[in-house]
């Protein structure tokens, strides 16, 4: 099981208009906790954890102080998914990584320990999907679809919740800069290795002013 993971937290949050003029999305509270503290609470059981931090990340360093997470600031422009993951490698190690979205809330089983135990070393990815049904506040359609073995076709009813485990020797053959993790999932679709597996709980997209009363109502549900 990978023993460490890469939070997300370093966008504009430009889908979150006026909310987050004064501040970055996952410091925006959702049932009386910031977005970043639901996503630090599923990852407390690894050891290394480390959060990106562009906009306004002064204010992420700032809530993070004391908690022993690990602050990768991207300066002076961001690095998306996967130049953010690439620059900081030398904070997570050459394993295997957990990367975790921000701007999520679940209810169910914690989604790291569920991709953990469907894990295979024959995997260069394993993506947590939720079928649209149990996807609250997804605005649009589905990411994905699964063959018979379990591995990720583009298009169909899987929405990709924002968890996954990666390899991350790819990494290194990437253009400088900034890039998206899209690149690397697309070269291993190619290549078999990039798996899916489905979400049991529901999980709600807080991307939009819209779903934080949708997380709540969820989270009150549970």
């Amino acid at each position: 099981m990978p023993d460490a993971v890469m939070l997300f937290a370093a966008g504009f949050g430009t889908r979150m208009g006026a909310l987050t003029q004064d501040r970055p999305k996952p410091l925006i509270e959702v049932a009386g906790r910031p977005l970043l503290d639901h996503a630090l609470e599923l990852t407390s059981h690894l050891p290394t954890r480390v959060v990106n931090a562009h906009y306004r990340a002064e204010q992420v360093a700032a809530h993070l102080q004391g908690t022993g997470v690990t602050l990768s600031k991207e300066q002076p422009d961001i690095l998306d998914t996967g130049g953010g993951l690439r620059h900081a490698l030398p904070l997570l190690g050459t394993g295997p990584v957990f990367t975790l979205n921000t701007d999520a809330v679940w209810a169910g089983p914690n989604p790291l320990r569920h991709l953990a135990a469907h894990w295979r070393d024959d995997m260069e990815a394993l993506l947590l999907c939720v079928p649209l049904d149990r996807a609250v506040g997804r605005q649009g359609g589905g990411d994905f679809s699964l063959d018979a073995e379990g591995r990720l076709i583009r298009k169909g009813d899987l929405v990709y919740t924002g968890a996954q485990i990666l390899r991350t020797d790819r990494l290194a053959g990437m253009p400088a800069g900034a890039f998206s993790l899209n690149a690397l999932w697309t070269e291993m679709a190619q290549d078999g290795t990039l798996h899916g597996l489905t979400y049991p709980g529901h999980w709600c997209d807080v991307g939009h002013p819209g779903g934080i009363a949708l997380a709540e109502d969820m989270l009150a549900d549970v």
